[in-house]
């Protein structure tokens, strides 16, 4: 099953929702820790929710499982941490919260993609859970939109 992953920061509502319209994306998967803040603009929570139905024809699940903890975000962003660091605990979260088992392959039944804040997969957490899935269910094939 292909699953996909964005970022919405670099992006103005128009290039993100044509996007994810493009590549036929009919649920989004957020996977931010926090999706009601006022830095998210036209991706907080209940406005994303709104624009997915309408432009996209998308259905929006908010799965915190897949999340950082508050801790671990800080000590990479706010306390400029390295990311090899990051990236070690985070998959040892994702590890210790079992995953692979809480989440259910049906989720991915129709074309997903997982959504954070980060312009790019190469140094975001979505990256690192649709890797770790990859390894454990054998069965996904990974586009970064």
């Amino acid at each position: 099953m292909e699953v996909c992953s964005i970022g919405f920061t670099k992006k103005t509502a128009e290039q993100f929702f044509t996007i994810l319209r493009g590549a036929g994306i009919r649920r989004l998967l957020d996977v931010r820790l926090n999706n009601v803040s006022q830095l998210a603009g036209f991706t907080k929570r209940d406005d994303l929710r709104f624009f997915l139905r309408e432009v996209c024809g998308a259905d929006y699940q908010h799965e915190p499982l897949l999340a950082p903890t508050q801790e671990l975000l800080d000590e990479y962003k706010k306390s400029k941490g390295p990311w090899q660091d990051y990236e070690t605990k985070f998959l040892a979260l994702i590890a210790e919260r079992k995953i692979e088992d809480r989440i259910d392959h049906a989720l991915f039944s129709v074309p997903t993609a997982l959504l954070c804040s980060e312009p790019t997969a190469e140094h975001c957490h979505r990256r690192l859970v649709l890797e770790y899935l990859r390894d454990k269910w054998g069965d996904l094939t990974i586009t970064h939109l």
